[in-house]
């Protein structure tokens, strides 16, 4: 019988989650009070994605490691219907901790956190207008991953035109995100041109799945002559780092590895920019543990030089750039949501 990648996915959630579910119905440690458990559930991209979901677990392994956790484990959600019964999973089963990943999980998580006051909520990249007394939202510099995106390319591109490709402006992380990498190519270089596209008329049940979109809109964009793709939206962001790649045109990633996601072998997709979820996991779970329940100001990201077409001596600047945003003394002047 052939089985589809999708019924393979089912059929490997089916087993996390009864091994999981095993091991708590056969000790009650998560409900005692010198026990701190913690659990993951991840948005649809799985465990092994590349980017937050998979750092995250990283960080949660550490934790353990480290005895700030006694406990771990983790859900993979197959479908955004699961999201919901997977976060119950876990405080239904005592667990301290719950961290869930991506916008995608918003409004779960903070339904959550209303139902369920003896466990404490982690929202990854999830920020929230409304507070709770259990719910820690973290988020990253978005505008300053932007930033350093835009600066890079404005630094590689030979035509002074680049290009960014990114989900509906209305999302305030896409916005950041995106105009963020806009005010890092004026700031490296006034002569090179940013061209940054959103999806904005596009269908909404394909937010942040729109690959075709994305594809077509890199391929417009490169025929107006960049020679630089950053790309911002899920999977929508992964159809314009294709077509890059097709066009042997420079491309630079966000929210997660995309080389590797993409299994890019041809190294076009020179770098990606993300948020460093296994070091805010581990921060934001010792202060659980040290009995600080406080909301988190995290501005730690990742920026990958791996690629052998990322030029090494711009390494030391953005680097120096990096160091610069954090402390303030390099500001994107970037509004947090759309004027």
């Amino acid at each position: 019988m052939r089985i589809t990648n999708y019924k393979l996915r089912f059929i490997l959630f089916l087993l996390v989650a009864s091994s999981s579910l095993n091991a708590c119905l056969q000790s009650s440690d998560c409900f005692r009070k010198d026990v701190f458990c913690a659990g993951l559930v991840t948005d649809t991209l799985g465990i092994e994605d590349h980017g937050v979901n998979q750092d995250a677990w990283l960080g949660l392994q550490a934790s353990k490691t480290n005895k700030n956790v006694d406990q771990i484990a983790y859900i993979e959600s197959v479908d955004t219907r699961d999201y919901e019964k997977n976060i119950a999973y876990f405080a239904e089963h005592g667990y301290d901790a719950i961290i869930t990943i991506g916008v995608g999980l918003q409004d779960e998580t903070r339904a959550a956190a209303d139902h369920y006051k003896d466990s404490i909520f982690i929202g990854i990249n999830q920020p929230q207008k409304e507070t709770r007394p259990n719910l820690i939202p973290v988020t990253f510099a978005e505008d300053q991953m932007g930033f350093v995106a835009g600066v890079l390319a404005a630094r590689v591109s030979q035509t002074r035109i680049v290009g960014a490709v990114c989900e509906n402006s209305e999302i305030d992380s896409i916005w950041r995100t995106c105009e963020g990498f806009r005010a890092g190519v004026k700031f490296a270089n006034n002569n090179v041109k940013p061209i940054v596209v959103y999806r904005d008329n596009g269908d909404r049940e394909k937010l942040f799945l729109d690959e075709g979109w994305g594809r077509a809109a890199a391929q417009d964009v490169i025929r107006r002559g960049a020679d630089v793709i950053f790309a911002a939206g899920g999977v929508t962001a992964q159809g314009a780092l294709r077509a890059a790649v097709e066009s042997q045109v420079r491309a630079i990633g966000a929210e997660r590895d995309q080389a590797a996601a993409l299994d890019e072998s041809d190294a076009w997709v020179i770098t990606s920019v993300y948020g460093d979820a296994q070091f805010e996991i581990q921060n934001v779970l010792q202060n659980l543990r040290g009995g600080n329940l406080g909301a988190q100001n995290p501005t730690q990201f990742k920026f990958l030089a791996l690629s052998p077409k990322f030029p090494e001596e711009l390494t030391p600047e953005l680097n120096d750039l990096l160091i610069k945003l954090r402390s303030g003394e390099i500001k994107t002047n970037v509004r947090a949501t759309k004027p």
